[in-house]
């Protein structure tokens, strides 16, 4: 039996290959029958001893290797000589591992984990009509949402409406993340409701969360909230260079949002072009692009290097500089 395991959600792709390790047997005997293999170079001579010896006390062997298909996805760089003996070799690896693999014996189960692999994966294309196949990207704000209600129902607990969607904003689409909050979140409530407060109270990234909405509040040109969260976040001890370089990366994610132009464009693409795993995060920055043509984010990037400078050189607090700063940006028509 074969199982491909691939995407970036590397939670549900580490619970699907638990699920899969207990149905193979019991879990003492698979002990003494498992392996791991990694496949970045892993060959077929290498593969045979593995998975052709017989399971020891019980039914099944499972094999699990990882990197294996990720190993023959397009882009990799070589020049001259090294680009034809890799290809060649590239092609002759692929060839051979999708002719041995699905012919171990029926006593293994093989499972091939990876990150990244495409539909052209030659070797994927080979294996996929022939194994069991499960995708995990990583979940958009809405299935984010439902997973989480599901999550924290099969946990015994209950969560309100507002609660998931602050949780959801303020943690984003790692899993692993995400479960380790909830269950600090459970045993807090003990019983009861999860609510806003509770998150505010509990979650580590309230004060990431206001840093967000800080920038957002700049980039939308609305002064008094953008000066006031940021005297609240240097008295909470906000570093004025960490809030500086969030002001930056924004106007870099609005300079990549003004290249992408094109309001129909898939949530899974705009998050991919952009560098965000937050389908919300990336809309909302496509938004922002709207309200800044060149010359508005020239003079935002000439008001940046200006304030980096007059900090490193001493010509102004840190403090100061930044509040002179987001006065400066938050003036709309500035040019």
């Amino acid at each position: 039996m074969l199982h491909i395991l691939s995407g970036p959600d590397s939670y549900s792709r580490g619970q699907a290959l638990e699920t899969i390790k207990g149905s193979t047997g019991d879990p003492e005997a698979m002990a003494l029958n498992t392996a791991i293999l990694e496949g970045r170079q892993l060959t077929v001579d290498q593969m045979r001893p593995v998975c052709e010896a017989m399971p020891f006390l019980a039914e099944k062997r499972l094999i699990i290797i990882t990197g294996l298909l990720q190993r023959f996805e397009a882009g990799k760089r070589a020049t001259g000589t090294a680009r034809g003996r890799r290809k060649t070799t590239s092609v002759q690896d692929h060839k051979s591992l999708g002719e041995y693999i699905p012919a171990i014996p029926e006593s293994t189960v093989m499972v091939l984990v990876d990150e990244k692999v495409s539909a052209g994966n030659p070797l994927y294309k080979i294996l996929s009509a022939k194994a069991r196949v499960q995708s995990f990207p990583l979940l958009n704000t809405r299935d984010l949402r439902e997973w989480l209600q599901a999550y924290i129902a099969q946990e015994g607990g209950s969560i309100s409406s507002p609660a998931v969607n602050l949780l959801a904003r303020l943690v984003g689409s790692d899993l692993w993340t995400m479960s380790s909050e909830a269950g600090k979140l459970l045993l807090y409530t003990s019983g009861r409701r999860i609510e806003e407060e509770d998150i505010r109270l509990l979650v580590g990234y309230t004060q990431q969360a206001n840093v967000f909405a800080m920038v957002d509040a700049i980039v939308e040109f609305r002064t008094q909230p953008a000066e006031k969260m940021l005297q609240q976040l240097l008295q909470q001890g906000a570093v004025p260079g960490y809030l500086l370089s969030m002001v930056t990366r924004q106007m870099r994610l609005i300079v990549r949002a003004r290249e992408v132009n094109n309001p129909r464009i898939s949530s899974s693409e705009l998050c991919s072009r952009l560098g965000i795993a937050n389908d919300y995060v990336a809309r909302k920055t496509l938004e922002q692009s709207r309200r800044y043509p060149l010359l508005r984010i020239r003079h935002v990037y000439r008001k940046l290097l200006e304030t980096d400078i007059a900090i490193k050189t001493g010509k102004y607090e840190p403090e100061l500089a930044l509040s002179i700063l987001v006065a400066e940006l938050c003036q709309q028509h500035a040019a």
